[in-house]
């Protein structure tokens, strides 16, 4: 989960609550009083006490003397977004429905999916996930299909591939020693 943190007047600021180590979440759960549960429930919501509690321990990486009762930012300074992966996850596994259930196609699944683009850290990929999922399972070109495996020999044939016959070989381009002219020696 990624939390966006734009100061008044100021960038918007991108801090991956994923990158918290588990002495930082201890952190996190005494400043905010919560569960680490709670405080993942509280990402969802966007509760300010959640996201607070992880910009300020991911902030004092950089400012190891900021204190918490320093970073108050407005109310609307904060919002929890999806990083990539959980969008890719939550796309993947709505789509599964479609070969679950006969009565849902790819569209309706598209369309009930297309809110996660508003709560993503990266709208882009979002949207170009549910336009490929969509589509569905791409089919393999005729190129691109594994060759055959060539046919097997006769077993009642006397020749084997490592055959030395002495018959010009099957390849006009690749001549055999048997019918390679002699080379003269330069010695």
């Amino acid at each position: 989960m990624i939390i966006v943190y734009t100061p008044e007047g100021g960038e918007p600021e991108q801090y991956d609550a994923r990158s918290l180590r588990t002495s930082e979440a201890s952190i996190v759960q005494r400043t905010a009083g919560m569960k680490w549960g709670e405080v993942e429930q509280g990402l969802d919501s966007d509760d300010p006490e959640a996201m607070r509690a992880i910009v300020w321990v991911l902030k004092k990486r950089a400012e190891p003397s900021l204190r918490y009762g320093d970073f108050d930012p407005l109310i609307g300074e904060m919002t929890s977004r999806m990083d990539r992966r959980e969008v890719t996850e939550y796309v993947e596994n709505a789509f599964r429905v479609v070969d679950t259930d006969p009565d849902v196609t790819r569209d309706q699944v598209a369309a009930i999916v297309q809110r996660i683009i508003k709560v993503a850290a990266d709208p882009e990929h979002a949207e170009q996930l549910i336009a490929e999922m969509q589509q569905g399972p791409k089919e393999p070109a005729a190129e691109e299909q594994p060759a055959q495996d060539p046919p097997s020999p006769d077993p009642s044939s006397s020749t084997t591939p490592t055959s030395t016959s002495s018959g010009e070989s099957g390849s006009d381009s690749s001549p055999t020693s048997s019918t390679s002219p002699p080379t003269e020696s330069t010695g």
